[in-house]
């Protein structure tokens, strides 16, 4: 399998500690898959939310391209995820039940295919995220020390 990953959000596992991951796919316009194979994608501030019985990308943007007819597509419009009814049935217990959250991680191509991996995630506090702020601070140190 050959995997092209188009965008990351390292701010989701800074802010969440991410527990369970599902791949979904996503319903785009040809313009938005023309930017996505471009790499002209931004997760940082997007959410999964739930309309009736299916689920949304909210807020992610996506860059108009630029040679599309009509000028293209909107840049943060709501995309529908498609997953299964048994994953979208854990997925929304989960968050209703244990009060967790639906945050994107990564956008990337599977077989020309563009997929979403989304996670389940429960919020950090400060003191979290210090310490894992001084993990990553140790474990660098520690790798500069080797390569000495």
């Amino acid at each position: 399998m050959s995997i092209q990953v188009v965008a990351l959000n390292k701010k989701a596992s800074f802010q969440y500690e991410l527990k369970e991951k599902f791949q979904a796919g996503l319903v785009l316009l040809g313009s938005e898959v023309k930017s996505l194979r471009k790499g002209a994608c931004q997760l940082k501030d997007s959410y999964i939310s739930f309309i009736k019985e299916e689920a949304f990308l909210q807020k992610a943007h996506i860059s108009p391209y630029k040679k599309a007819r009509g000028g293209g597509h909107e840049p943060e419009r709501k995309r529908k995820l498609l997953l299964n009814k048994a994953e979208l049935k854990r997925i929304r217990g989960l968050i209703e039940q244990k009060k967790m959250s639906c945050v994107p991680t990564k956008i990337y191509f599977q077989k020309s295919r563009a997929k979403l991996e989304i996670a389940l995630a429960l919020g950090k506090s400060r003191y979290d995220k210090r310490q894992s702020l001084k993990k990553k601070q140790a474990e660098r140190e520690m790798e500069r020390a080797l390569k000495r």
